[in-house]
């Protein structure tokens, strides 16, 4: 019996050791908590008492080089649900299914959802949204949001770009520029109690959000209008599958107008800009909507044919090899190593110098002079006018030159690249080229950015832009216009003469592998005044119906920009007006 009793007591002190023991560690949890963890419970505690609502900031506008307005902000709703507070499920799925046209079903799912908040619909017509607002239903939320809104639609659309559902940039100087564009977003936090529920008088916390910065861009919106309409009209005229034009400041690389058409609707950017007959998977539909995006002047590559001739004569001139007076014979053809490479005149063009041969365009004079200069000192050049590097122009998906590797570049292929054959280049990467080699010999940087505006109009900052100076001497550079002005004088570019203005350029008519096809890419290149260049411009013509050469049908596009623009921006005439 007695040793029962010991048995027991010893049973008692150990669990009362045991409880006193527990206690001991609870008391050193609890103390450990409320001194070390309390900040991070209260927070936790604070985050289950509070309902976040994100309210986006107003997106800066992108404003031409006038000022005028091309993208800003357009003030839509969303409509969300909160699960716990709705007290008519029924009514308020009928009333959002009917005022968002959206099926009763998809709204039913959503509303019976239960969730802190779900989402019906965004990007919701702000006369809409006040509607639902007005219908006062528990547990139906309406916050005001941003869209994004395009007042000139279609307008410079591949350049311009155009935002998500987020407000965030996709592609074109939207992406480019969306660190400066893009504000920073608020919230509003809204007390509740443990279902969820929000607390009669209580007061929310708001943090306002910070609109993002203006970007002022260097394109003109006339001079970027007249370009689209009369791409569109040679489009149109000649049944070609896209027509692009740039116009561009060739002393300093500042765009002033980019047009590629077809173009595309900014406010509606995934409705296909044709109509498509058959039914398309996602994954086609996305496809045809990457190609429609493009932008072709800075994310294509071609043959850029006789254009090209420019940098052939500038690389010319400025070793050495050829001069002004130097004589030539066409005979229809010129024949390298086993190659007989034809001109385009079939019969040839006889005896003539090398003025004669660059307004006539004559590809043996120019196969010519690229054999004089040879393998090396065209790669020389070739680098040193900037042609193996990217232009570094301010929009996304630039492409680079395609061209021979230097150690697989016969005297076959250096013929061919003399005339603009066999190698690939964009027409940004061209123009850049020849605007530095008619400007005294200055590599410049093609861009649209200018500077960056706070919402109250105060420059932020301004962009700066490398140049490379002495390319070419100023000697070369004045020569190289003095040939051009003549092409458009009395050669094969005289559909872009404008009495009273001088004007340099080039045609060019390039065949479009494979050859067998037959189809051809139609371009000019001209500048003024051509002693002192001060807006330079390129017509590119794909796949045009019927008569397809350059200085037939493309010199005289920027013969009708140029009548139009040049009195514009106050390019003086050649001669002063009587009194």
């Amino acid at each position: 019996m007695k040793y029962q009793l010991t048995r027991n007591r010893r049973k008692i002190i150990i669990f009362c050791a045991f409880v006193m023991l527990t206690g001991i560690m609870l008391c050193i949890r609890v103390g450990y908590l409320m001194i070390f963890r309390a900040e991070h419970y209260s927070a936790l505690a604070k985050e289950q008492q509070e309902r976040e609502r994100s309210i986006k900031a107003a997106r800066g506008m992108i404003l031409d080089v006038n000022g005028n307005i091309i993208a800003t902000n357009k003030t839509v709703c969303t409509i969300s649900v909160i699960h716990n507070q709705i007290e008519d499920e029924e009514t308020v799925i009928k009333v959002l299914s009917e005022e968002l046209g959206m099926d009763e079903d998809t709204v039913r799912k959503r509303v019976k959802k239960v969730s802190a908040m779900e989402k019906i619909k965004s990007n919701v017509d702000k006369t809409i949204g006040d509607k639902i607002r007005g219908y006062d239903l528990a547990g139906v939320k309406v916050d005001e949001d941003y869209k994004r809104f395009y007042p000139y639609n279609e307008l410079a659309s591949t350049v311009i770009g155009f935002t998500g559902s987020d407000n965030q940039g996709i592609i074109g100087l939207e992406v480019k520029y969306e660190s400066w564009l893009k504000g920073i977003n608020g919230k509003i936090l809204t007390l509740t109690d443990a279902r969820g529920i929000e607390l009669e008088n209580a007061a929310e916390t708001r943090v306002d959000p910070v609109s993002g910065n203006n970007l002022r861009i260097s394109m003109d919106i006339n001079i970027q209008m007249y370009a689209g309409q009369l791409a569109e009209k040679v489009m149109e005229q000649k049944q070609a599958n896209r027509v692009s034009i740039i116009v561009m400041n060739p002393q300093n690389g500042e765009i002033m107008a980019m047009a590629n058409v077809p173009e595309f609707d900014l406010n509606n950017p995934y409705t296909l800009n044709y109509e498509v007959t058959t039914s398309l998977t996602t994954e086609e539909k996305q496809n045809l909507l990457n190609q429609m995006w493009r932008n072709e002047a800075i994310n294509d590559t071609y043959e850029p044919g006789s254009t090209f001739k420019i940098i052939t004569m500038s690389a010319g001139l400025e070793e050495g090899v050829v001069s002004l007076n130097d004589t030539f014979s066409c005979p229809g053809f010129r024949i390298v190593e086993d190659r007989r490479i034809k001109c385009h005149k079939v019969i040839g063009h006889g005896g003539e110098t090398f003025l004669e041969g660059a307004k006539v365009s004559c590809n043996p004079v120019f196969i010519d002079v690229g054999l004089r200069l040879g393998i090396d000192n065209y790669y020389k050049y070739f680098k040193q006018f900037g042609l193996l590097t990217k232009t570094g122009i301010d929009l996304p998906g630039e492409a680079a030159t395609i061209m021979h590797k230097k150690e697989n570049m016969g005297l076959v292929e250096l013929a061919t690249v003399s005339f603009g054959q066999s190698f690939q280049i964009t027409p940004i990467q061209l123009l850049t080229t020849i605007s530095s080699l008619i400007n005294g010999g200055n590599r410049v940087t093609p861009h649209f950015g200018l500077d960056v505006l706070s919402p109250d109009g105060e420059v932020i900052n301004t962009f700066e832009y490398k140049t490379t100076s002495g390319i070419v001497s100023e000697e070369t550079s004045e020569t190289v216009r003095y040939i051009l002005e003549q092409v458009v004088e009395s050669g094969s570019g005289k559909n872009a003469y404008i009495e009273g203005y001088s004007i340099g350029g080039k045609t060019a008519t390039s065949e479009k592998l494979p050859r067998s096809l037959n189809k051809y890419i139609s371009s000019f290149v001209a500048f003024a005044p051509a002693d002192d260049p001060q807006v330079i411009a390129m017509v590119i013509i794909d796949e045009p119906e019927g008569t397809y050469y350059g200085g037939t049908i493309a010199a005289p596009v920027i013969k009708e920009l140029y009548e139009n623009i040049l009195p514009y921006l106050e390019i003086p005439t050649d001669y002063a007006e009587s009194d």
